[in-house]
């Protein structure tokens, strides 16, 4: 079954999340996507994260077609104009990729080539313009083209908001992402089910689905840095204080029942999960057999 399917099915629909390496080398991809397959409904593939370079996204998730397990392509406005987004849009197409995820994308000083120019001719929002364009068998211009694709396109969204007016623009974009385009949606990590419920009751009325995300805790330094560095991300003082607490070795273990708790707790609030396992990937699989999935 397809993502596409799940979700307007109204199977709970799982996803999971994987970057490309930095180099030639696709051995570990190619051992995820065996891992992976059969498992989940898709899995995303991350363009060039955190503003790193790695290995072409599009390469991966073609791989990830090859190798039998549906891929989400991650578009970044970042690193392309309008033309050559489109041109990848095409060729993703030909090759087998239906779902896309539109993204602005991180500036690029943040990552490892921090002289990098951003081009960012588009945004989220007109990206996802662009590929509902490209579904209707038009480009940006309004020229015609010669054989259409169908994707299946998402967006992504912030639960958690520090002020009361960051909330209300994340409810604003929310819907000019759904206006554009946007089927489905998946979340930044959420750690507090509370907050979650809160936000689900204030989108139902836009009735598109959701995807909660979920990182694992692999320690509290780790959980610390997000809640410093990772905009829309708050990990509670008690969940910090838990993986804090365990033994060494214990820790991953924790982690993931943790995880599993809160896919547990959150799963009757949204239409499905996206679990982003960084470098966790593996162990994906066991994250879903502990929450019942």
């Amino acid at each position: 079954m397809s993502l596409q399917s799940a979700i307007e099915s109204g199977k709970f629909a799982i996803s999971c999340e994987f970057g490309p390496l930095k180099g030639t080398e696709t051995h570990e991809i190619k051992e995820n996507i065996e891992v992976l397959k059969g498992k989940v409904d898709a899995a995303n593939v991350t363009d060039q994260q955190s503003s790193v370079m790695r290995l072409s996204g599009l390469v991966t998730a073609a791989l990830c077609v090859q190798g039998g397990l549906e891929p989400i392509f991650q578009m970044t406005c970042r690193d392309r104009n309008r033309i050559a987004l489109q041109s990848d849009l095409l060729g993703a197409w030909v090759m087998g990729i239906k779902n896309v995820l539109a993204l602005t994308g991180d500036l690029p000083a943040l990552g490892d080539h921090p002289q990098a120019k951003g081009v960012f001719d588009l945004d989220s929002v007109t990206l996802l313009s662009a590929i509902t364009r490209l579904n209707e068998g038009f480009d940006m211009s309004g020229n015609a083209l010669t054989g259409k694709p169908s994707f299946f396109a998402g967006a992504v969204v912030k639960v958690e908001s520090n002020t009361e007016a960051s909330e209300e623009l994340q409810i604003a974009k929310m819907q000019k992402k759904i206006a554009a385009g946007a089927k489905f949606f998946q979340t930044q990590a959420v750690y507090d089910p509370v907050s979650f419920e809160k936000f689900m009751k204030r989108v139902e009325k836009f009735n598109v689905p959701v995807m909660v995300g979920i990182i694992p805790l692999k320690n509290a330094g780790f959980a610390k840095f997000m809640n410093a560095n990772v905009a829309g991300i708050r990990v509670p003082d008690d969940q910090i204080q838990k993986i804090a607490a365990a033994a060494k070795e214990d820790r991953e273990k924790v982690g993931l029942e943790m995880a599993a708790v809160l896919i547990k707790k959150m799963k009757p609030m949204c239409q499905g999960v996206h679990i982003m396992a960084i470098g966790w990937e593996k162990k994906v699989p066991q994250i879903m057999a502990m929450a019942g999935l």
